[in-house]
């Protein structure tokens, strides 16, 4: 399945560029003619396609890397506000440019979505990349496939079929792997793994509860109201915990300033209409293929760029957490799911650092 999907992008963007013909007769012969002007646009279009994968797979992984460059200088709630507030801000005002009219139940359905994907989810994110490594964190973060599934099950939506259940002994392995090393280094460390893993778990929880509130039905406003919510969340938490009385303007270095700037407009604008604008031309569960190369991604760079340990630890964990994605995956193709009432279209906003 994993080896794939390389080969699935590849048709799909080729598939694009076989030209839209029409049938004429020319000597009494049947003859396809392509149709006028539509060379240019069917290789702009496969040029998109190209660079929409590139963006939701090579920019959302870099992200951890640039959260960990943010919050050495700025304050990590203080981060995740300035970047989800900017981020949601824009994007509420492109919905409302759409014709999006909120309604006071999507802003009590924002609040709770909000809480649980930006206020906990990037919340302990952005603080544990103090003391975790970015492609650490990335590989834990990678376990929110896992989280939805016994949540799901959990709530009856979904039953655990044998790969699944063997994907989960498979990624408590590999988390294993990656913490059990720690109980005998810093407690910081071991406790921002635990903060990340807490982290996927209420990203997790959000993605389940997602469907059963009335958020906007329309596409921008659906992720941004949460954002907003979330937003102003985070930043009431950075003002109780005191994040803005100890923030010191002069002493935020030029890497923090870019590593926010790259979230707010690579991470949350350009990865994000990237990723909508896939998912309304390409199959869910291709586009959903990004969990498996922003670990990767993050790994590496933090690798290359940050000077991040790759160990044989790090890779055999890598190796098992994702190992354990491909065969949840492949249970869900065939489990049957069980049918939740709810109101508005079903919706969920994947996982993006």
């Amino acid at each position: 399945m994993f080896f794939e999907i390389p080969a699935q992008i590849l048709a799909l963007i080729r598939s694009r560029q076989m030209l839209p013909a029409r049938l004429v007769n020319i000597g009494g012969r049947p003859v396809l003619v392509p149709k006028a002007n539509s060379t240019q646009k069917l290789r702009l279009d496969s040029l998109k396609l190209a660079l929409a994968f590139a963006a939701i797979y090579v920019i959302w992984g870099s992200t951890y890397l640039a959260i960990r460059y943010a919050v050495e200088t700025i304050p990590p709630l203080v981060t995740a506000g300035i970047r989800h507030t900017v981020a949601g801000g824009i994007l509420l005002a492109w919905a409302y440019a759409r014709g999006y009219r909120a309604k006071r139940e999507h802003w009590i359905a924002g609040a709770i979505v909000g809480a649980f994907f930006f206020l906990v989810g990037h919340g302990t994110l952005h603080w544990a990349e103090q003391h975790v490594a970015s492609g650490l964190a990335a590989l834990l973060i990678a376990t929110e496939p896992m989280f939805i599934l016994v949540l799901a099950w959990a709530s009856r939506q979904q039953k655990i079929s044998r790969a699944s259940a063997l994907g989960l002994a498979l990624g408590v392995v590999g988390v294993a792997i990656l913490t059990g090393m720690e109980v005998s280094a810093k407690d910081a460390s071991l406790l921002g793994m635990m903060a990340v893993l807490i982290g996927s778990a209420a990203w997790a929880a959000g993605v389940v509860i997602s469907p059963k509130v009335k958020l906007p039905d329309d596409a921008v406003a659906r992720t941004a109201v949460p954002l907003v919510c979330g937003a102003v969340m985070l930043l009431a938490s950075a003002g109780i915990a005191g994040e803005f009385h100890g923030l010191q303007w002069s002493a935020i270095s030029l890497k923090s300033i870019l590593g926010l700037a790259y979230l707010i407009v690579f991470g949350s604008i350009v990865a994000f209409t990237s990723y909508t604008w896939l998912l309304q031309r390409c199959a869910p569960a291709l586009v959903a293929t990004h969990t498996y190369a922003n670990p990767v991604v993050a790994v590496l760079l933090g690798w290359l760029l940050a000077g991040e340990a790759l160990t044989v630890r790090v890779v055999v964990a890598s190796i098992a957490i994702l190992g354990a994605i491909v065969l949840i995956r492949r249970g869900e193709r065939t489990t049957r799911r069980v049918p939740v009432k709810h109101s508005g279209e079903v919706t969920s906003i994947e996982e993006c650092a």
